[in-house]
């Protein structure tokens, strides 16, 4: 078994001050926002994966300056580590799911590399991983995935039953997709078949496409896949959702405020959904955001604005964050946990793991 170390405190000040000059200037070479700009290690792994040694930083808190401070627009910090790991295809996490309790977790790599764990907590808090095993995506044919085209995936969410036997959605980009993948054991299998796609998400840009999906859980779209573009093909304008369910189609769009693009998805238990996106200009650096939308907003046809429930920038323990995921937290509360592609780039950018709660459904849990 491989276990994951866990070391506590802050980095040097030389480090947290120079960090955000070090990340921009990793943009160069990697071009953040628009994705890896080449292909990860592609190490030769097994189909059933490899247990792997990773190494785990706790973030002494969200806000550099401040890492006292708890409340971050309307969330609450619940912890985060900075991962590192030797095996050269650790890294590129851009999918992420979390069990309903919140004990496992699964990402997936933009170079078609999955990696499970089991998730450990101090008082609440996000102290470390344990049972760390990573192993490659499969073919229909039980062959790892081939090329980038076929090996970039971006999406992640449980389709149906659990983390031991159950089914999970993965969307691809450049050569777009999404694959039904058994679980077994938090392990995806080869998948055994692909939903069936409106034309206009296969002539989505090649790497501006299918970055996240989500399988509503309440409301009258129930069971529904919601399939996100990372932007428009014109590249300005409403990012537009994809509700799919069998042979039907539908559509609906959430506004474009302050050009970002989304980065992932995931689905609510009420019904609604968090939308994770991100910004990279030279005049500002790097920006994230989560947004909510409310099940009742969710309709063919809508255009929706939704809540902004955090925005962060390089003042925070940030990177690229690329995978979101929901559980509920031992009190009902519901807990997001976000994950960062470091584009395979060790030297500049970080694979960070964080965790917030919603506020208003710890107070609801409260009352």
């Amino acid at each position: 078994m491989a276990g994951m170390h866990c070391t506590g405190g802050a980095r040097p000040r030389w480090y947290s001050a120079l960090r955000p000059a070090f990340l921009l200037a990793a943009l160069v070479g990697t071009v953040l926002v628009g994705g890896s700009a080449a292909a990860g290690p592609g190490a030769q792994v097994g189909r059933d994966g490899e247990a792997i040694p990773v190494t785990a930083r706790v973030l002494a808190g969200f806000d550099r300056v401040n890492a006292s401070k708890r409340r971050f627009g309307k969330l609450e910090w619940r912890g985060g580590l900075e991962l590192t790991s030797p095996h050269r295809s650790f890294g590129g996490w851009s999918g992420l799911i979390v069990d309903p309790k919140g004990e496992r977790m699964l990402a997936i790599s933009d170079d078609g590399h999955w990696l499970t764990a089991r998730l450990s907590y101090r008082a609440g808090r996000l102290v470390g991983l344990t049972e760390t095993r990573l192993g490659p995506l499969l073919s229909t044919s039980g062959k790892p995935l081939r090329g980038k085209r076929e090996r970039d995936a971006e999406g992640l969410a449980l389709f149906s039953g659990g983390f031991e036997r159950g089914e999970a959605l993965i969307s691809f980009e450049r050569y777009h997709r999404i694959g039904r993948f058994p679980l077994r054991r938090g392990i995806p299998g080869k998948p055994t078949g692909y939903l069936k796609l409106p034309a206009e998400i296969r002539r989505l840009g090649s790497n501006k496409g299918l970055e996240g999906v989500a399988v509503l859980q309440a409301g009258r779209y129930r069971g529904w896949v919601a399939a996100f573009a990372e932007r428009p093909r014109s590249g300005k304008g409403p990012r537009q959702v994809w509700l799919l369910q069998g042979k039907r189609a539908l559509a609906f769009h959430i506004t474009d405020r302050g050009d970002m693009d989304v980065s992932d998805a995931a689905a609510l238990p009420d019904g609604g959904l968090v939308i994770l996106e991100r910004r990279f200009r030279w005049s500002e650096g790097l920006n994230i955001r989560v947004r909510r939308i409310r099940a009742a907003e969710i309709a063919a046809g809508a255009t929706i604005a939704g809540e902004t429930l955090l925005e962060a920038s390089l003042g925070h323990e940030i990177d690229n964050m690329e995978g979101i995921a929901v559980h509920r937290g031992a009190r009902g509360e519901i807990v997001l946990t976000l994950i960062s592609d470091d584009n395979y780039n060790r030297l500049l950018q970080r694979t960070v793991l964080l965790q917030f709660a919603i506020a208003d459904t710890i107070k609801a849990t409260s009352r």
